[in-house]
């Protein structure tokens, strides 16, 4: 049996040698932090989908500012597919320069309006 005081320092020493990987965006490559960790339905559950990917916050935002659900479960269903789109290139670029918490409000596209 061990002591409470050892289990208290083996819990606290634990995270600094088993630290987990940095999850990294599949849309802008760039670390997300907790704060702006979002899950994205590759194909929306409105359409049936289940298999989830997590992006930053503005880059999910910015997905579902230029695509409807229809457009993203028949045409952008794959994360290879939406960053070859000419937007979403324009937007990875523009975002590639930002930390990995920056966050900024995403305004629908006109033509889904």
């Amino acid at each position: 049996m061990i002591g409470k005081i050892r289990q208290k320092l083996i819990a606290l020493d634990q995270p600094l040698s088993q630290q987990a990987e940095a999850l990294i965006c599949p849309i802008c490559d760039r670390v997300i932090p907790n704060s702006q960790k979002d899950a994205h339905h590759l194909i929306p559950k409105s359409k049936g989908g289940k298999t989830t990917e997590y992006l930053h916050r503005i880059c999910h935002k910015q997905i579902h500012a230029l695509f409807t659900e229809s457009e993203l479960a028949q045409k952008y269903h794959h994360v290879q597919i939406l960053r070859e789109h000419p937007e979403m290139m324009k937007f990875i670029h523009w975002v590639a320069s930002k930390p990995g918490a920056f966050y900024e409000r995403t305004r629908k596209s006109a033509r889904l309006k």
